[in-house]
């Protein structure tokens, strides 16, 4: 059957009683507990659906020994999952939202974004001593440019090692390594279960979180009238509105991981305030600012947010970090 009959044939065809469902996922430790929460949601509200897992193997997963800037970016880890959708191969992917390129494939569309969990970054150091307290020159590992950009701002002595791998193995490496301290994103850590691990959560004034940090994004395909109502009750409204606000403002400047790009918005009393930054790999030269607005607006302030950066000069450190990527 051709692929696009096939696709037509799975949106009319309607979620009988007993029927089952596929969730495509990365294999990783983190990505498995990611998409059997999702599995357990669904059956939640659909008890009578069978719903099962299917590893897939990005190129992320399978290029381990070269920071993500030189390997091609966010595409990395969802590619092959997003043609596992796209053939009808499974019925609906679950990834980090932070992993999500600023675009989307054609066909397919963000079904549902899960309330988030603690979006900010957290240093984990061997001695429990925190960021400021750390020795001249100490170690840390990372691999992510927007991460070793905000420490090198605020501790410019202290060197970055690239650090790459699911979470177990990055904590192992903490040891086996000699590192004196290694950053990751605050929500893998918990959703496994080791947030006695972390020293210190890094605040937003030290360390602005990745667009999309601690967000889950579950992707369908367009107009699939049978897993639309599957996972619409999975989208929790505000999350939508602060992620895509988010994703808005990294559509407009095109970033991906070769470039330090942070942003995180929320929702307060006043409405919805977004905080862009972009900057330059070694932290010297930044560019940060807030906007707000009604947060039904969450997009047009992204993109308004982006504008802004770009006039106080976002755009030379981003045209002068790509021409050297």
């Amino acid at each position: 059957m051709h692929r696009l009959q096939r696709i037509q044939l799975l949106r009319v065809w309607p979620l009988m009683a007993g029927g089952t469902i596929t969730i495509g996922t990365r294999g990783s430790q983190l990505a498995l507990w990611q998409a059997n929460w999702v599995k357990e949601a669904v059956n939640r509200h659909h008890p009578d659906l069978t719903v099962d897992l299917v590893i897939i193997k990005t190129k992320g997963d399978k290029i381990l020994d070269v920071p993500l800037a030189k390997v091609g970016g966010k595409g990395l880890f969802v590619k092959e999952i997003e043609e596992a959708l796209l053939d009808g191969r499974i019925d609906l992917a679950v990834h980090s939202m932070k992993d999500m390129p600023a675009d989307i494939p054609g066909g397919l569309c963000i079904g549902a974004i899960p309330e988030r969990e603690e979006p900010r970054d957290v240093l984990i150091t061997r001695s429990g001593l925190p960021l400021d307290r750390l020795e001249q020159g100490a170690r840390i590992g990372t691999s992510s440019l927007r991460r070793s950009a905000q420490l090198l701002r605020v501790r410019p002595d202290i060197s970055i090692f690239p650090l790459r791998g699911n979470l177990d193995t990055r904590l192992k490496k903490l040891e086996s390594e000699s590192m004196d301290a290694i950053v990751l994103a605050a929500a893998g850590v918990r959703r496994l279960g080791l947030a006695d691990r972390i020293t210190q959560i890094l605040d937003e004034t030290i360390m602005l979180p990745a667009v999309g940090q601690g967000a889950l994004c579950i992707e369908i395909r367009e107009n699939d009238s049978r897993i639309e109502p599957v996972v619409a009750a999975l989208d929790d409204l505000s999350t939508r509105q602060v992620v895509m606000g988010e994703r808005a403002f990294l559509s407009r400047l095109e970033g991906g991981c070769q470039v330090p790009i942070a942003g995180h918005g929320h929702i307060d009393e006043r409405g919805y305030t977004l905080t862009g930054l972009v900057c330059d790999v070694d932290g010297s030269h930044q560019v940060k600012q807030s906007k707000s607005g009604p947060e039904a607006q969450s997009e047009k302030i992204g993109l308004q947010l982006a504008e802004a950066l770009l006039a106080l000069g976002a755009g030379d450190i981003l045209e002068r970090l790509n021409a050297n990527a």
